[in-house]
């Protein structure tokens, strides 16, 4: 369900919420983008790096969407959108255990405090998913965790959030990490705290820096409660 119509001058990410050292988590800010969009499915863009503890302005657009602004320079957009058409097969939550075994940000991680696949975030503050490569394969481009919701708030950004990552790391980014540039997600029924869940991501393609993926998050019994893909954008190597 969407927010109230109304334009709000207060969106601002906390500073718990990033991804990188100083900007926000895409996919934790997409997710807060999403919740004033009535639509199945949503369509988020970011435009630059949306910077942490700064009030920024949402302002409706014709379509059903809204524009992120800050200063009335955009930093995100959001749009209804169709669902996300791939589908990923649900694997047990012991299966996700065993695979986050292999993560590869163990090794090395470009961001290692980000709040959702972050090493260095601890129990409680982070999210902690750390999808690594099913059956141990580090060729594998599909990639599993499990997952247990927090009694949280945050609600819909942390379902966006704990699509986001685990779908970049269907990709070796230890030595060439990437940023979300878009992310389409449908959320079918809300994760139930306390419970374990499993989250999924594959690769489905590398074109140049753009590299699209795909991710859903499953209940212990294999019911598919959301699904996103996304377009990631690599960072140019210096």
């Amino acid at each position: 369900m969407a927010e109230a119509a109304n334009v709000t001058t207060d969106f601002t990410i906390d500073a718990r919420f990033n991804g990188p050292p100083t900007s926000a988590n895409g996919g934790y800010i997409s997710g807060r983008l999403a919740q004033y969009v009535d639509a199945p499915a949503v369509r988020v863009r970011l435009r630059q790096p949306p910077p942490l503890q700064i009030p920024m302005t949402v302002r409706r657009s014709p379509d059903g969407g809204v524009h992120l602004l800050r200063s009335e320079q955009l930093v995100a957009e959001a749009a209804p959108a169709g669902v996300p058409q791939q589908h990923l097969d649900p694997v047990p939550p012991a299966v996700a255990e065993q695979a986050s075994a292999g993560y590869r940000g163990y090794r090395n991680h470009p961001f290692p405090t980000c709040f959702v696949c972050g090493p260095e975030r601890s129990t409680g503050d982070g999210l902690r998913l750390f999808a690594g490569p099913l059956g141990g394969d580090p060729e594998a481009d599909t990639v599993a965790c499990a997952w247990t919701p927090p009694a949280d708030p945050a609600g819909l950004p942390l379902v966006w959030a704990a699509l986001d990552c685990p779908g970049g790391w269907s990709v070796d980014i230890t030595g060439r990490p990437m940023l979300l540039g878009q992310m389409t997600a449908a959320v079918f029924a809300d994760p139930r705290p306390g419970e374990r869940h499993v989250v999924l991501g594959r690769l489905l393609g590398v074109e140049g820096r753009k590299v699209f993926t795909a991710s859903a998050l499953y209940d212990a019994q294999g019911t598919e409660l959301a699904r996103a893909e996304a377009v990631w954008i690599r960072i140019p190597q210096q």
